[in-house]
């Protein structure tokens, strides 16, 4: 998979995506990553990419001039543009299954006051936030979608049937698990995953799941 990024703080992506798994499917050649200063669009002396919003109000918005060029400069055939944005479609681990799909992403991040709309209008094949909440800028959203969508990949992780029954995968959190020791601080492990019986040991996680999610996520059982 093929990954661009398109961000005015490219130094925000140099430490969690050059660790760890991501790191590895780098060097693996799984995914293929790139991150765009935006300001390299901009054509005067001051590299600007924001002005005031028309109609007056706070703060300052992003142009639609060095975006678009960038975005034309970078698309290819199949790619999909994606704003970063809290007015965005909820990220969620379907959206992140849905994304492992598709061999080109270009991740476009917001900052200040969000983009003009002629980007929404002009450019966006889609539009993702990562919760009802609001940040500085949209450099730490498109890792997040960097990091849930890659480690759908095949390959990326050691086993790929890791990512097939975690927590959100069927709908409900995972059910709990455990390692050695079997008992520690006298807190022991359930009886029956040292039972051997793997009948009764998926029917204990199928009702601990649907209990965890109860209790802690009943939104997701609606």
């Amino acid at each position: 998979m093929k990954i661009d990024v398109l961000t005015l703080f490219p130094a925000m992506f140099a430490g969690p995506l050059d660790e760890s798994i991501i790191k590895r499917a780098r060097k693996k050649g799984l995914l293929d990553l790139k991150i765009h200063d935006l300001r390299e669009w901009a054509h005067d002396r001051h590299k600007t990419v924001d002005d005031r919003p028309f109609g007056g109000g706070p703060g300052m918005l992003m142009k639609p001039e060095p975006i678009f060029e960038a975005v034309e400069s970078l698309r290819r055939g199949q790619t999909r543009v994606i704003l970063l944005s809290p007015g965005g479609r909820k990220f969620s681990q379907a959206i992140a299954a849905e994304l492992a799909g598709e061999a080109d992403l270009l991740l476009v991040t917001g900052h200040y006051e969000g983009f003009d709309e002629r980007v929404r209008e002009g450019l966006a094949d889609d539009e993702l936030s990562i919760g009802d909440y609001v940040l500085t800028n949209g450099a730490l959203p498109a890792m997040v979608v960097i990091d849930a969508v890659a480690r759908l990949l095949p390959g990326v992780l050691g086993d790929d049937e890791s990512s097939r029954d975690e927590s959100f995968s069927h709908g409900l959190l995972e059910y709990p698990q455990y390692t050695r020791p079997a008992e520690y601080r006298g807190m022991k492990v359930p009886d029956v995953l040292v039972s051997g019986n793997h009948a009764e040991i998926e029917k204990w996680r199928r009702e601990q799941a649907k209990k965890r999610t109860s209790e802690s996520r009943p939104d997701l059982l609606k």
